[in-house]
């Protein structure tokens, strides 16, 4: 019985990580089409935006054209901020900002 709950876990967390975009230097039209495409094509009823240092207002942008233009049902459910320790190939160790921005959608249909 062990095992059934390990697997199910597994799949619980690949699941969430399906639901995590990483916001880079794309312009934020491709991160809107992707938190679409997860509410919709996935069935998905929660999204998590993620982003470090320049990329972080890339992320905001993302989130509110969502909430504001495609989606006016989504909410922000959670928003956390924070700071990573990144170390170059050179071994210097650098202070990182980052934010995870959670949106989330009632599927009452």
């Amino acid at each position: 019985m062990a095992e059934k709950t390990t697997k199910k876990s597994e799949t619980e967390k690949e699941k969430a990580d399906d639901n995590i975009i990483f916001v880079g230097q794309k312009p934020p039209m491709s991160y809107v089409l992707a938190v679409i495409t997860q509410f919709n094509g996935n069935g998905s009823n929660g999204v998590i935006l993620k982003a470090r240092g320049r990329a972080i207002s890339t992320a905001v942008d993302t989130a509110e054209i969502v909430r504001n233009r495609f989606m006016k049902d989504a909410k922000l459910k959670d928003i956390k901020i924070g700071t990573e320790s990144v170390t170059n190939e050179e071994g210097r160790e650098t202070n990182v900002s980052s934010i995870e921005i959670s949106l989330s959608v009632d599927k009452k249909k």
